[in-house]
C-alpha cells in the first residue's frame, strides 16, 4: 500500500511538472509581428532656400501624407493600401507634379503616369497618358486588381477606368495657373534654345513626381510612384514612373523602390529592378545599390533620386540634384522630413 501511495504521488508530481513546463513554452504557432515602416518621396531637383511659409506647406503635406500610410500599417494594413492611399494624398495636392497640377505637355494639356507593385506576389499594374482620372495611382491599383495586363494606356485606360467608377476629372482640374506659367516660361526659353528637359520657375528647379515604398506588418514591400512628367514634354511621351523595374519595383526577397527624375535615364539603366538585383547578387545594402544605380544615372547625363526600403525594414535615400522632398516612419519611432541636400 505505501509503495502504491508513493508511486501516486510520483504521477501526480510528474503530470503536474510537465502541465508547469507547458504552459510556460511559448506558442510557435503565434504569429510574429515584424517591425514595419514607409518612405515617401515628392521629386529631386534644385531644391533649397525656399521661403519659410513654402517650405512649411511642404513639410505639412509631407508629414500629412506619411503619417496616413503609417496608420494604415500600424492598424494591420497592407503595403499596397498604404502606398495607395499615401500617394492620392500627394496626387491630390497642387505642390506636386502628380494629379492635380501635374505639369502640362507641348499642347498646354495633363498626360499622367502612374504604377504599383506588390512585393510579395510580384503583381503589378500601371497607366500611362491619362488625361482625366483624378488619382492615376487609383487606376494602377485597378489595373492590378482587375486585368491580366500589366499597363494601359490613355484612352483605353481611361474607357477600362470608367466601366469601375474610378473619380474622373475635366482637364481643367489639373491645369492651374502656375503650371500655365511655366509652359509659357518654357516655351519662351525654347524659341531662345534655351529651354532643358526639366523646367525652371520661381528659382526653384525641380521633378514633382511622387511616390511611396511601405513594408507591412506581414513582412511584405509594395512601392508606387505617380507622375505628370516632364513640363512640354512631347506629347505622347511616357517616362519610367510607369515602367515597372524603371521607376517603380517591389520585391519581398530584397526591397521595394520608387524614382524620380529624368525619367529616360531611369529607363536605359532599369534604375529600380538594378538596385534589387544588387542586392540580390552582389550582397550589397540598400544605400550603397542606390548609389550605385544613381551613379550610372548620372554617368549617363541624367540626374533624380531614388527612395527604399529593405526586406529587414531598412530605409534609404539618394539623389544626386540640389534636394528632394522626402519622409519616413518606421514602428520603432524613428521618424524624419527632409528637403535638402
Amino acid at each position: 500500500m505505501k509503495n502504491f501511495l508513493l508511486f501516486a504521488i510520483s504521477i501526480i508530481l510528474f503530470l503536474s511538472c510537465r502541465q508547469q513546463n507547458t504552459e510556460i513554452k511559448p506558442d510557435k504557432t503565434a504569429k510574429q509581428i515584424l517591425p514595419f515602416a514607409i518612405v515617401i518621396h515628392g521629386g529631386a531637383g534644385y531644391i533649397e532656400n525656399l521661403p519659410a511659409e513654402t517650405e512649411k506647406a511642404y513639410r505639412d503635406k509631407l508629414n500629412e501624407a506619411v503619417q496616413s500610410g503609417y496608420q494604415i500599417l500600424a492598424q494591420g494594413g497592407t503595403a499596397v493600401e498604404a502606398v495607395r492611399k499615401t500617394i492620392t494624398i500627394l496626387e491630390d495636392s497642387p505642390l506636386f507634379n502628380a494629379g492635380k497640377a501635374c505639369v502640362l505637355n507641348s499642347l498646354g494639356k495633363p498626360e499622367m503616369d502612374a504604377s504599383i507593385m506588390d512585393g510579395k506576389t510580384l503583381n503589378c499594374g500601371a497607366v500611362a497618358g491619362v488625361s482625366h482620372i483624378k488619382n492615376p495611382i487609383n487606376a494602377a491599383v485597378l489595373v492590378k486588381d482587375s486585368t491580366r495586363h500589366v499597363l494601359l494606356s490613355g484612352e483605353g485606360a481611361e474607357i477600362f477606368c470608367r466601366k469601375y467608377g474610378i473619380e474622373m476629372k475635366e482637364e481643367s482640374y489639373f491645369i492651374t495657373k502656375k503650371r500655365l506659367k511655366q509652359l509659357q516660361k518654357i516655351q519662351a526659353n525654347e524659341k531662345k534654345k534655351t529651354a532643358a528637359l526639366s523646367y525652371e520657375f520661381n528659382g526653384i528647379r525641380k521633378y514633382g513626381t511622387v511616390g511611396c515604398v511601405a513594408l507591412d506588418k506581414n513582412g511584405n514591400i509594395a512601392a508606387g510612384t505617380s507622375t505628370g512628367g516632364l513640363m512640354n514634354k512631347q506629347f505622347g511621351r511616357i517616362g519610367d514612373s510607369p515602367i515597372i523595374g524603371a521607376g517603380t519595383y517591389a520585391d519581398n526577397n530584397t526591397c521595394g523602390i520608387s524614382c524620380t527624375g529624368t525619367g529616360e535615364y531611369f529607363i536605359r539603366t532599369a534604375a529600380a529592378h538594378s538596385v534589387s538585383d544588387i542586392i540580390k547578387y552582389k550582397n550589397i545594402d540598400l544605400l550603397d545599390a542606390q548609389k550605385q544605380v544613381i551613379g550610372q544615372i548620372e554617368q549617363l547625363g541624367g540626374d533624380g533620386g531614388m527612395i527604399g526600403i529593405d526586406k529587414n525594414g531598412n530605409i534609404a535615400w539618394f539623389f544626386n540634384t540640389k534636394g528632394m522632398f522626402r519622409a519616413y516612419k518606421k514602428s520603432d519611432g524613428a521618424q524624419k522630413i527632409e528637403m535638402y541636400k
